[in-house]
């Protein structure tokens, strides 16, 4: 399978280096007191057509933003709301047609990670049944504020999974197979920044790439002898918590998959710059292809090819023949 990396609109937020630790100042090659976060999501090309990991912000946030988003995360995050660089014109771009996005896989129904599902009508939607229910319940006025339902007008398309069905994948129990997608793209529960986050899982040519989403937000906080995160994005994770025992105790496991299998797993996370651009092999601010003045591929999916891994891990993946949840 070949994996594609999309930043699908940054955020902004004021704090510079105490929040994304000089990671956007060297990428913009300016001062600022703004930091520069990702919204890294995957496209990934199999047999049976394309698969978005995460959508990041979609065209309708871009174009009513007060509507769709809420006034406190517009304030505090401050996205860059370029349609360029939102997941459908970026695919577009590179010459598919979003038609072809056949399933959608989310780490979790944050408004930075769900705005763009407006954009794929036609996808089918996986995610955790635990954070659809927590999602749905809005239970506190954060909830609210993070979770929109205005983002979920293809509701009727998503396929809901149960927590704790499924195989174990490098140590991890729980690790689902997806209705209608192979083997080689797998959802790994990382449960605490919400009830039903989990972390995504595709199999490269050599290797796994895990995209980790929220369950970590600083590239520092994978080093396995001195992990640290810089005061800003330490705070907005403690915001952000549902569990906070959990996230930190899956931050230590993750931290143990990167010792114990660092050249069999890429693990990287959905907000730090440096990972991105490392993986991307392109600024993060720039939409794919057009930093390259490359042509569109003009494809409609591919089955053969992989990126070249800057990290890896190889091997062992878990499946589960057991059917999901019947979707909501």
């Amino acid at each position: 399978m070949r994996v594609h990396h999309l930043n699908c609109v940054s955020a902004c937020p004021l704090g510079g280096l105490l929040m994304d630790g000089g990671n956007g100042k060297a990428s913009m090659g300016n001062a600022s007191l703004s930091a520069r976060l990702t919204c890294h999501c995957l496209l990934v090309e199999t047999e049976a057509g394309l698969v978005l990991v995460d959508t990041g912000y979609g065209t309708r946030d871009v174009a009513d933003p007060r509507g769709r988003l809420s006034a406190f995360f517009l304030a505090l995050v401050r996205p860059e709301l370029r349609e360029e660089m939102t997941a459908i014109r970026q695919i577009e771009g590179m010459g598919f047609d979003p038609r072809d996005v056949r399933h959608i896989v989310l780490s979790h129904l944050d408004f930075d990670h769900a705005g763009g599902l407006d954009d794929f009508p036609e996808a089918r939607v996986h995610l955790l049944a635990d954070e659809r229910d927590s999602a749905m319940a809005q239970a506190t006025a954060l909830d609210r504020m993070r979770y929109r339902p205005q983002q979920w007008s293809t509701r009727h398309n998503w396929e809901v999974y149960v927590e704790g069905q499924g195989e174990p994948w490098f140590g991890f129990a729980c690790a689902r197979e997806l209705a209608g997608v192979r083997g080689d793209i797998v959802m790994v529960p990382l449960v605490g920044h919400t009830l039903g986050h989990a972390g995504i899982a595709v199999r490269r040519e050599d290797d796994w790439l895990l995209l980790a989403a929220d369950a970590y937000f600083y590239h520092g906080e994978m080093d396995p002898d001195r992990p640290r995160c810089t005061p800003g994005l330490a705070m907005y994770q403690t915001l952000m918590e549902k569990d906070r025992k959990a996230r930190k105790r899956n931050q230590r496991r993750l931290r143990e998959l990167g010792r114990a299998h660092g050249s069999e797993v890429t693990i990287v996370c959905a907000h730090d710059v440096l990972e991105f651009e490392r993986l991307a092999g392109r600024r993060h601010d720039v939409p794919i292809g057009a930093e390259e003045g490359r042509e569109p591929s003009g494809r409609q999916y591919a089955s053969a090819g992989a990126r070249t891994p800057v990290g890896s891990w190889r091997g062992m993946g878990g499946t589960a023949a057991s059917p999901p949840e019947s979707h909501w």
